[in-house]
């Protein structure tokens, strides 16, 4: 028998395991916070959901995992939380809009496995339907920035529109079938550079002057700067409905003085054919970590097209994966997380029966307690104390019982104090 674990998958011990969940703590606490509602969807889809053209696309499609089930249904594992959303908002037109909603669990790719990335990983999302204004991409923009200061981690969020850049890409006579894989070579300038950006676009065929019109876009200095977009702005429908967007964006971003965290990057693109607004993706300022931790946009087609119809759902959403944000966390080392979070750790010596009614005690008042079980001599229990960052040690020998008291260490400072206890429980 393999005792392996499967490729892409791994084991969280408890002390890996403790920060994981603090880490979804803080982010559900701020979730909750802006007001979201919880949500919670199956890992398990038919296959035709999941290959929906309103998806993850071709790439992911590739990615994902199949099964059939005993009825001999086709299955898919779930690659994102974003369908599975829609899904729901399709199946529930009673939904009180506009609705906000997140979710946190498993998704499954096969895919390249890389530092933080994973076949089998953690998402935490929100979505937000039925609201038109950019207002809606601000607030997950703002909130994004709150729960990465919560976790003392500074970010940087690049954010750009596909309209706008799609209809650049259609002013430079990209042809319309081929758009879709231009955005996708453009997704990967950053990684491969210029050169290779400029070679892919050739190979695709595309008329040298559209080339060059393109590396003439990427190398511009002034591509960063809305004025650029002006001279385009009445050639283009899409580009004049991206820009009025990105500048209702970047008015709010200024109004919540967040504008010097978020960075227009006009070739961002998300190569998910899903997104048909604002994008944006989430880089830890110190890029220690290069991919990125966080990303999101606006996706107006995918829940009218999941029921069959042509009307537009306003729905915007972010996701943050749990397992680049622990990975980023261990290595920032962030003394946060390296503690201990019990209150107390009773240490008995040949008084096991009293130190049990001494920790139902202290759990009873909601301290969070861990009781010594395994006999350990004091040297020894002290030592998994100071080994485990446990900063409050309560010592209870036979002395302690005959005076009725219990002495507690405070691993930290070295000072003892004697709290009075009645061991009559334990008769």
């Amino acid at each position: 028998m393999d005792y392996q674990n499967v490729r892409g998958t791994q084991d969280y011990l408890p002390e890996a395991e403790v920060v994981r969940r603090e880490i979804r703590r803080k982010l559900e606490d701020v979730f909750i916070q802006f007001g979201c509602k919880p949500l919670e969807t199956p890992i398990i889809n038919y296959t035709e959901l999941m290959a929906s053209k309103y998806g993850g696309g071709a790439e992911i499609l590739q990615e994902m995992y199949t099964l059939t089930d005993r009825g001999e249904r086709d299955l898919a594992l779930r690659y994102d939380l974003t369908i599975p959303f829609a899904k729901v908002v399709a199946m529930n037109p009673t939904i009180r809009m506009p609705f906000k909603r997140y979710e946190m669990g498993k998704v499954f790719r096969d895919g390249p496995i890389k530092t933080g990335r994973f076949r089998e990983f953690t998402q935490c999302d929100v979505d937000i339907v039925g609201v038109d204004s950019q207002v809606a991409e601000a607030e997950l923009m703002v909130m994004a920035l709150d729960a990465f200061s919560k976790l003392n981690l500074q970010i940087v969020i690049q954010y750009n529109n596909r309209k706008l850049l799609a209809g650049m890409l259609e002013v430079f006579q990209t042809p319309a079938e081929k758009l879709n894989k231009v955005v996708l070579i453009l997704d990967k300038l950053e990684k491969v550079g210029l050169d290779t950006v400029a070679k892919e676009l050739s190979e695709q065929g595309l008329e040298q002057e559209t080339v060059e019109n393109i590396k003439n876009f990427l190398t511009d200095s002034n591509n960063s700067r809305y004025e650029y977009f002006n001279a385009y702005y009445d050639q283009n429908t899409q580009v004049k409905e991206g820009l009025e967007e990105l500048k209702e964006l970047d008015s709010y971003l200024q109004l919540l003085g967040i504008k010097s965290q978020c960075l227009f990057n006009p070739f961002l693109a998300r190569g998910l054919e899903i997104y048909t607004g604002t994008i944006y993706e989430i880089f830890l300022a110190n890029r220690s970590i290069t991919s990125s931790i966080g990303s999101g946009g606006r996706y107006d087609n995918a829940i009218g097209g999941l029921i069959g119809s042509n009307t537009p759902y306003s729905t915007v959403g972010i996701s943050f994966g749990l397992d680049v944000i622990y990975t980023a966390m261990c290595s920032a080392k962030s003394e946060d997380f390296n503690d201990s979070d019990l209150d107390f750790y009773i240490i008995p010596l040949n008084t096991l029966r009293e130190s049990l009614v001494v920790a139902q005690d202290l759990r009873s008042k909601g301290y969070k307690v861990e009781l010594e079980m395994g006999n350990k001599r004091l040297g020894k229990a002290l030592d998994k104390a100071n080994k485990e960052k446990i900063k409050k040690v309560v010592i209870i020998g036979e002395d302690e019982v005959v005076n009725k008291q219990y002495k507690i260490k405070d691993m930290v400072t070295g000072e003892e104090r004697l709290e009075e206890f009645k061991y009559s429980n334990a008769k």
